[in-house]
């Protein structure tokens, strides 16, 4: 009995021991990486004077909130209007590769029609096709359309997603086919079946694609600064380029533009996070 308990106590301490380490070890990678983050919050509420000294103490001594005032309503840069911008345009970008990418993923996993599988295949190998070798053909095609500086030309281009049509298939792969059948006897039409039978289904995968895509959207830089030439379109990113060329050594408005930058995203990411998870997980299971 003896030799039972104590084998007993030292599988626990063992246990316990590989808990602790372990969770010290993910502590440790988390607190690395969330370091940058937290000296660029507590510089941000910094005198430019105390940021340029060195201190080994995060935490201003002096805290400075005006630094964000005096970017929101900067007389050289309209922050507002760039704010407006990035979100106007996310959002929309968000809801068109939404439905786009559930319409024809519907077809690909829903609708049964001649080379379906291969045509999908051929739509999936575009994602092999680096976004720079597209740049100039999607820009020449806007000069075509007389879309450039414009907040079509910034929407649109982005609107469709093979990745987005990927996701949303494997979701609807998940859903049973009797549904289908039930609802095709009922009467139903093929828009029907789509838009009261799969997309309420396909909820799950359809939080994960517009948390990515607004993620990616609000943050995109290149195409905007190709296509944007007029001061009232630029899009966060594009005004923190003219911003840092303005103010490089105003460190203090520097740091508090970025957290003002990237506060929806980490707001979004918080709010949608067991979402994410769960859409992510759904998605894994039939391929």
């Amino acid at each position: 009995m003896s030799t039972n308990r104590s084998r007993t106590i030292s599988q626990w301490w063992f246990r316990t021991g590989r808990f602790i380490a372990s969770h010290a070890f993910l502590i440790a990678i988390a607190s690395t990486m969330l370091l940058p983050f937290l000296w660029m919050v507590f510089a941000s509420f910094k005198p430019l004077n105390e940021i340029q000294q060195f201190n080994l103490n995060p935490l201003p001594v002096k805290w400075q909130p005006a630094n964000y005032t005096d970017v929101l309503y900067n007389k050289d840069i309209s922050f507002k209007r760039y704010y407006f911008n990035s979100l106007f345009i996310a959002a929309w970008v968000t809801l068109l590769t939404c439905f786009t990418s559930s319409l024809a993923a519907f077809a690909f996993a829903r609708l049964r029609w001649p080379g379906r599988d291969h045509v999908f295949k051929l739509y999936l190998a575009t994602m092999m096709i680096p976004g720079v070798v597209t740049m100039i053909p999607n820009y020449t095609l806007m000069v075509k359309m007389h879309l450039l500086d414009s907040y079509t030309g910034l929407i649109v281009p982005a609107a469709f997603s093979a990745f987005g049509t990927f996701l949303l298939r494997q979701f609807m792969l998940t859903i049973p086919s009797s549904l289908d059948e039930a609802a095709t006897i009922d009467g139903a039409s093929s828009w029907r079946l789509y838009w009261d039978v799969i997309l309420p289904l396909a909820r799950p995968g359809l939080i994960v694609l517009s948390i990515f895509t607004f993620m990616g959207n609000y943050g995109s830089f290149f195409w905007p600064l190709v296509l944007i030439k007029s001061e009232h379109l630029r899009t966060l990113p594009i005004g923190m380029l003219y911003f840092d060329t303005m103010y490089g050594r105003q460190t203090n408005l520097i740091m508090a533009a970025s957290v003002m930058n990237i506060l929806p995203l980490v707001i979004l990411f918080v709010a949608m996070q067991k979402y994410l998870v769960q859409g992510i997980q759904m998605g894994a299971v039939k391929g």
